[in-house]
């Protein structure tokens, strides 16, 4: 589904505005991982760059979290829309925008090694219970 062509919004605003939409529509639940870069282009119609700045917006939102090597996965716990612009889980506090202190680059660094976590306990889980299907399915002679 490639950007519309009479949409005024940049490309990488569309395709954010429609994961965002899949994510509160709950089409995209919480610790799911997104579709890659490379489905993403596909479904846009989008360059590479244009998909991660897509991405960026959802983060900088705190819908997502990026785990390095692995993808980028739902939060599991989104924002509320009372929250303000830099209270989301992607939005640097007041504390960690200075980086005031030790102990918060300290939280921050287990903020994200819990998403890390997070995302491998949900794969370990769905390779399971794919294990557990293909246990249950009878022998093919």
């Amino acid at each position: 589904m490639p950007t519309p062509m009479h949409d005024q919004r940049p490309p990488y605003q569309q395709a954010a505005d429609a994961i965002r939409d899949d994510i509160t529509a709950g089409r995209l639940k919480p610790g799911e991982r997104l579709p890659s870069n490379r489905e993403l282009e596909e479904r846009f119609g989008i360059a590479n760059m244009t998909a991660r700045s897509a991405l960026r917006v959802l983060r900088d939102e705190g819908l997502i979290y990026t785990v390095q090597g692995r993808g980028s996965y739902v939060t599991d716990t989104p924002p509320s829309p009372d929250d303000g612009p830099s209270e989301g889980m992607g939005q640097p506090g007041p504390d960690e925008a200075g980086a005031e202190g030790p102990v918060t680059e300290v939280l921050v660094a287990l903020r994200d090694q819990l998403r890390a976590l997070n995302a491998e306990v949900e794969t370990l889980k769905r390779e399971v219970s794919e294990l557990k299907d293909q246990r249950r399915q009878p022998p093919t002679s």
